[in-house]
């Protein structure tokens, strides 16, 4: 295992931790749904061509939105990090810039989370922002 991936793996591990924290449960449920959605959503064009989504929105219960704001942590680009790694192991390729975005909902049916995914070509993540408001 080389030390970059060694040290991704290292990096994962903190950032599951960080969800246990303010989730108070296991943060690897939302990540493997994040990574399911990903992996549930490929379009094989060719034997080495794999494509999947790019824009991936996570909707957060209040009190688990309300805790990250609280820790001014970017979660957007912590899970966009963990779900590029995620495809880069696979040999992914993106529909166009990945972005992931995180939004306040109470409508989530889990009461926890949701996360949905579609392609966006060219879409950087100031304009998911703006295009899921």
């Amino acid at each position: 295992m080389s030390a970059l991936s060694t040290l991704e793996q290292a990096m994962e591990h903190g950032w599951e931790a960080l969800w246990a924290r303010i989730l108070g449960r296991e943060p690897v449920e939302l990540l493997d749904a994040l990574r399911r959605e990903c992996d549930s959503n490929v379009v094989v064009c060719s034997e080495s061509r794999v494509v999947v989504p790019n824009a991936y929105d996570v909707e957060l219960a209040d009190f688990a939105y309300d805790e990250l704001a609280r820790r001014d942590s970017d979660v957007g680009q912590e899970l966009t990090d963990t779900l590029a790694r995620h495809g880069e192991r696979h040999g992914y390729e993106w529909a166009g810039p990945l972005a992931v975005h995180i939004t306040r909902s109470d409508q989530v049916p889990n009461g926890r989370y949701r996360v949905a995914s579609r392609a966006m070509p060219h879409v950087s993540a100031e304009a998911f922002q703006h295009a899921t408001r």
